[in-house]
This record gives C-alpha cells, structure tokens and sequence, in this order.
C-alpha cells in the first residue's frame, strides 16, 4: 500500500511557517538600523552619507552570503543551515547595545547582517516541500516575513523612547536565540531535496552567465533592493520632511513596509494564475507612476498675472506621500513573490542557487541605494532625489523587459478559462 501523503503535507505546513516566523525575526534584526540609526545619528553627529553607510552596513553581508547559502541549502538542507545562520547572529545583536563608536556600529552591523541571508536558505528549503503549481503560493507566505520590516518599525521606537536605543539590540538578540530553538524543535529535513552531492561549486556559480539570471536581478534590484533602501531610509524621511515625532514616522513608515511583506503571499498566488511575467510587468508601470510622482521635490514658484506676482506650492503632503508609498509597498510585494515566480519556473532543479544570485543582486540594491540616498541628499539639499534615482532604475527594468518579453508576450491575455471573467 502507498502511505497517506498527510503527515507529508502536515510537515510542509510545518516547516513553512516556521520559516516564515524564522524570516521575520532575521529582517526585524536586519532593519534595526533603519530606527535606532535616528538617535545614533544625532549621537554620533553623522552626515546623511555615513547615516545611509551605517543603515547599508548590515545589508551588505547579508547580501554577499546570500550565493552561498544557497549552494549550501542545495547540499546540506534548509534545517541545518538557516539554525546555524541565526545562532550565529545572536552574539552580534547583543554586543552592538556596548558599541560607542562609528567604526564599532559598522562592524557589528556587518555580524548582524548575516540575519539578512535567511531569504536564500528559507526560499527554495520551503519551495521544495510543495508541488511545483503551489511554489509561488509557498514562497510568497515565506517571503512574507519581509514584514519583519514594519515589526521593527512597531517595537524599536517603544523601546528607544522607553529605555533608550540601547535596549533594542538586547531584545532582539534574546527574540533571535528564541527563535532558533522554536525553528529546530519545529522545522524537518527531507533527504530527497538535496542536489546530489557530485555537483560542484564552481557548476552551480555557472548561472552568472546566464543573461536570463542577470534580467532576474535587475528586477530584483529594484522590487527588493529598493523595498530594503526605502525601509531604512523612511523613517528618518518623514522626520526631516515633514517633522514629525520619530514614534509617528515609524507608524507611517510601516504602511509601506507592512503590505510591502505580507502582500507577498498574494503576489505568489497571482503569479501561479496568470503567470511571473504579466505581475511582474504590471508591478513595473504602478512602479514607475508612483516613483514619478514621489519624486517631484516641494516646490515654491512665482509667476506674474495682471494683479501682480502670485506665488503657488507644489509638493505631496504626508497623507499623499503616505499614500503613495502604500501603493508602491504593494505593487514591490507582488513583484518580490513574481520574480521568485520566473525562478521556480525556469530553474527548478537550482533553486537554492539562482535564488542566491538574484537575492544578492537585490540586497546589493539594498545596500548601495541608501549610500546613494544620503551622497544624492549631501550634494542637492533634495530629499526627493532618492525616489528619483529609483524611477530611474525602474526606467532600465521596463525597457529591459520590453525587449526580452513584452514583444513575445500579450500582458492583456489571461488563461482560455479566465479571460471572459
């Protein structure tokens, strides 16, 4: 008799959600800068260059480990690599509460980032517990866990107001060594899933030649690297911008990095129905309308009339630049899943790999946008040239797509079934 596929199924479910509250930790830790970045700026007395430095840290080394452990989760399994990154990163958060120097923050941030190299362990460790027509749905509730983001957001200003920013180092190193004893005690290894141990490192690093693997990446680059650049940098946004108190910028910067993670989930389920390619166009052209818009600076302009010079403003407020944002965090969490999507497809048998390689191209994203951030603030006074710079990205990635895809492909089309619907 064949055995009753339940306790597999009951497994799956298992080590999905585990690995989704594994990954939400591992960004919560990821995107500590983006808060307690604030009070050190002032205490340190950074300019807008070393305050992008020093949130871009961390996202730096969970960029460039991202390649390898995905190699390593195709050779050793999910189980044992994604225990062994978080318990490594224990020591790191709760040391960065006694640093007193910049230099200090920079390399303790370069320990803790490793959290950030979670996505390419959890991303193909829970793919391959699932049927190839539900892998989307699968990593787009693991890619969830890009929430973590707003759940920084939520607790890190408390504790900074209530016990200063010291204190959020300590808890998060005590949430993280919990955490990993929750994903062993709950978490399963399936012998099965492993690439065959003949496979070398330097065939699997192939993929870098792949023109296909490189579009992947600048999609990514901006989907991911930007979600990342933006969820650092919004907070201290909205506080110069607009002045607000850092309690009320965390509560608003949250509403683009909440849907910006748990609309994950639905972007995958799109991308199963109607396909990586048609989400992901689509996410690119609400990209493009919203970045356009965020990236027109407040601006004061004279003109003269036959009652004499009239002055008029032109600028977002905050509830239309919150707005915006939300609807930007959506469409990036559609997109984040699509991508993943393209993936599944084309590369089953490497997914551990290829999910490296664009992973570390999008928190390459990550890390660099926010230096750029801060030099593009230094040199023009203009806090909008950030959203700037990204409608530029998002320039590259539509015309990119537009001759790889968009020729070969009807993005208006849905299945036979669906399109009278």
């Amino acid at each position: 008799m064949t055995p009753s596929p339940t306790p597999h199924s009951r497994q799956a479910w298992s080590v999905l959600i585990v690995s989704t509250l594994a990954f939400t930790v591992c960004f919560m830790v990821w995107m500590m800068f983006g808060v307690i970045g604030i009070p050190l700026k002032k205490e340190l007395g950074l300019n807008a260059t070393q305050f992008g430095l020093l949130t871009a840290t961390p996202v730096l080394t969970g960029s460039l480990v991202r390649v390898p452990l995905g190699i390593w989760t195709d050779k050793y399994g999910g189980r044992i690599v994604f225990t062994l990154l978080m318990a490594v990163t224990v020591p790191a958060i709760w040391l960065m509460a006694y640093a007193t120097e910049f230099w200090h923050f920079l390399v303790i941030g370069l320990f803790v980032g490793l959290a950030g190299g979670s996505f390419s362990v959890g991303t193909p460790y829970v793919a391959r517990w699932f049927p190839k027509q539900r892998q989307g749905m699968a990593m787009g509730i693991f890619g969830a866990g890009n929430s973590g983001a707003a759940v920084n957001k939520f607790v890190a200003p408390a504790l900074v107001v209530a016990f200063g920013w010291t204190m959020v180092p300590q808890v998060y190193a005590a949430v993280m060594l919990g955490t990993v004893i929750l994903f062993w005690l709950f978490s399963h290894h399936d012998a099965s899933h492993l690439v065959p141990s003949h496979t070398r490192f330097v065939d699997q690093l192939k993929a870098l030649k792949d023109p296909t693997v490189l579009k992947y990446c600048q999609y990514y680059s901006i989907v991911f690297g930007g979600y990342v650049a933006l969820s650092l940098w919004m907070v201290q946004y909205y506080v110069g911008e607009y002045g607000l108190d850092i309690r009320v910028a965390a509560l608003l910067a949250a509403c683009f990095s909440l849907p910006g993670g748990v609309l994950r989930a639905i972007g995958g389920w799109l991308s199963d129905k109607y396909g990586a390619h048609t989400v992901t166009w689509w996410v690119m052209w609400v990209s493009w309308i919203c970045l356009f818009l965020l990236s027109y600076p407040q601006t004061d302009f004279t003109i003269q009339t036959v009652e004499g010079p009239k002055t008029f403003h032109i600028g977002l407020n905050v509830y239309a630049f919150t707005a915006l944002m939300f609807v930007l965090g959506i469409a990036w969490a559609f997109g984040k899943a699509s991508v993943f999507k393209y993936i599944s497809d084309e590369y089953p048998k490497n997914i551990g790999t290829i999910s490296g390689i664009v992973g570390l191209a999008g928190g390459m994203g990550g890390f660099i946008l926010p230096i750029l951030f801060g030099a593009l603030l230094d040199v023009t006074g203009i806090r909008s040239s950030a959203f700037m710079l990204m409608y530029g990205v998002v320039w590259v990635s539509l015309i990119w797509m537009y001759l790889t895809e968009v020729r070969r492909h009807d993005v208006l089309k849905h299945n036979p079934d669906t399109r009278s619907a």
